[in-house]
């Protein structure tokens, strides 16, 4: 696999790892304006700087409590948006928890248009808290981490919310929801589980009743077999899917929570039912079940993770090729 990227294990919290790779993370940020060519590029030159204005305004109406963090990073990086990226809610996922000898394991797949995601990764062990945050320098929320002897965790994009509106207008009128909304958004809330919850009871007490700013689904797995789920959220209401004695699985759509709902993209139905179909997870390195339509053009990054041994597998990807070297450790 040479001429791969290795993804780097480092003892940062997120900005310290803003002011060890400033570069990673501003050319992070420009691959961000790229993502759809010259009218992305364009775009963000002319709403970039209110863009990143009425997101810091929001963070601030929230007391979010990384704010100051986000105010630091983009001190460092000095480039329009930061803040903005901080509180982009746009991408698809697919994962799990499946039984394995080792106890639960958390498979996920993240799906995001950005591009150089995947070899931008960075596993950064947050000492002070204990656990890994699987991530990228430039952005304070969590969307995967291994906290061992504890739980591991992961966010999938909840569906959008249906107004009648068309595509456009429905996301509009979710984005006016969002200015009033009072909640932590995802990625906040599962940093926050990390640093604070003692135990699997603890996350999954956390996620099921912290105000949220916009819908969406967490991965939970702990250590002891059936300690699994699913958790799909609105802002305020819950629905939780326990693995038992079997796997327990989401994409990008509610199966439980009633409403209007658009599944997001790519193929949400599709990818859930080969998630269900997938056989409990013998061989912890293993990246087989990476496959269409789990894996698809939108997909950056793939994981394994198992909170009883503290152990964790994961790769950078475009699309479905791999774009780093795999990571082990455990």
């Amino acid at each position: 696999m040479s001429g791969l990227t290795v993804i780097p294990l480092e003892t940062a919290c997120p900005l310290e790892l803003v002011r060890r790779h400033p570069q990673r993370a501003r050319a992070m940020a420009q691959a961000a304006v790229e993502t759809f060519g010259a009218a992305s590029r364009l775009a963000a030159a002319a709403v970039g700087p209110a863009a990143d204005r009425a997101s810091r305004s929001w963070l601030a109406r929230q007391n979010n409590p990384y704010l100051p963090e986000i105010d630091a990073m983009a001190a460092i990086l000095g480039i329009t948006g930061v803040h903005a990226l901080n509180v982009c809610f746009e991408w698809g996922c697919t994962g799990g928890v499946w039984p394995s000898p080792d106890g639960p394991v958390l498979r996920r797949v993240l799906d995001w248009p950005f591009p150089r995601l995947g070899e931008s990764t960075v596993v950064a062990w947050q000492a002070q808290e204990r656990f890994f945050n699987i991530g990228w320098p430039g952005l304070a929320g969590l969307f995967q981490g291994l906290a061992p002897g504890r739980f591991a965790a992961a966010i999938n994009q909840a569906p959008m919310r249906l107004h009648g509106l068309g595509f456009l207008g429905d996301w509009l009128t979710n984005r006016v929801a969002v200015k009033a909304s009072q909640g932590l958004p995802p990625a906040h809330l599962l940093r926050s589980v990390f640093e604070q919850a003692a135990d699997y009871d603890a996350a999954k007490r956390l996620l099921c009743e912290t105000p949220l700013a916009v819908p969406a689904i967490f991965l939970l797995a702990g250590l002891q077999d059936g300690e699994g789920s699913v958790i799909e959220r609105t802002e305020t209401a819950c629905a939780v899917r326990e693995m038992g004695d079997g796997a327990v699985t989401a994409a990008n759509h509610f199966e439980d929570l009633t409403g209007r709902w658009r599944p997001r993209p790519i193929d949400s139905a599709g990818r859930a039912l080969c998630a269900n179909a997938l056989k409990a997870h013998e061989d912890f390195d293993d990246f087989g079940w990476f496959a269409s339509p789990i894996a698809n053009i939108n997909s950056r990054l793939v994981f394994n993770a198992a909170a009883r041994p503290g152990a964790l597998a994961l790769m950078g990807t475009k699309g479905a090729v791999p774009v780093t070297e795999p990571f082990r450790l455990g």
